[in-house]
């Protein structure tokens, strides 16, 4: 799955020159909590969001007087709050790589770039909903997990065991395990069209252990 998929095209945008109450009043009407932010040549220059945003805005502990408080906001433009090192990802970027840049550089949302041009933008939640429905997370069936050898065609003997009883696999993840049992792997699959106990059974040969299995 790319980026191309998930990404929102043509994001509202904001300039470094709009003011503090502005940002916040276009965020509130695009529902969103995050705007790239464009040039007058509409080149990416930064990030802002809305925590900026409010973190920026006087605290209702403020000493200032009501009348002060709109006259300071609107001298407080998004060139002043806003993020410059801006990470990027294009339309071809793969979600496990988005998803890796976010996590790494603890931010919710990027920017998706065709060459200089801003095309969209993707966040947090679309990637939950990607990786949601690799793992068959809207469809009905069993979910079961386990742990299983770290050890070629080990997966393949899974689903050829899953296909001997008709069962057509909704989605599956697995991740790298290692720890004092040694190496071995995290597989979850969603299977519909065959008895929580007949899946059990057709996979546990295959399997170093069961550590869940429901229907979901």
């Amino acid at each position: 799955m790319l980026i191309r998929e998930l990404m929102i095209p043509k994001p509202a945008v904001v300039t470094p020159n709009t003011t503090l109450p502005e940002a916040l009043q276009l965020m509130q009407e695009k529902q969103v909590h995050r705007m790239p932010v464009v040039n007058s040549h509409g080149a990416l220059v930064g990030i802002i969001s809305e925590t900026d945003l409010h973190n920026a805005a006087p605290s209702p502990a403020t000493l200032l007087s009501f009348w002060e408080i709109p006259s300071l906001l609107a001298k407080i433009t998004v060139e002043m709050l806003m993020v410059k090192d801006v990470a990027t990802v294009t339309e071809d970027t793969p979600v496990e790589d988005a998803a890796r840049i976010m996590a790494d550089r603890n931010i919710g949302a990027l920017p998706v770039m065709a060459k200089k041009k801003l095309v969209g933008m993707v966040n947090q939640n679309d990637i939950l909903r990607a990786f949601m429905e690799l793992l068959g997370g809207r469809r009905k069936g069993v979910r079961i997990w386990a742990t299983i050898p770290n050890r070629k065609g080990t997966i393949a003997r899974i689903t050829s065991a899953i296909a001997s009883v008709s069962g057509d696999i909704a989605g599956m993840g697995y991740r790298e395990v290692t720890d004092t049992q040694g190496e071995r792997w995290s597989i979850t699959l969603k299977v519909m069209d065959v008895p929580k106990d007949k899946l059990v059974e057709v996979v546990k040969p295959h399997v170093l252990e069961i550590l869940d299995v429901r229907e979901s």
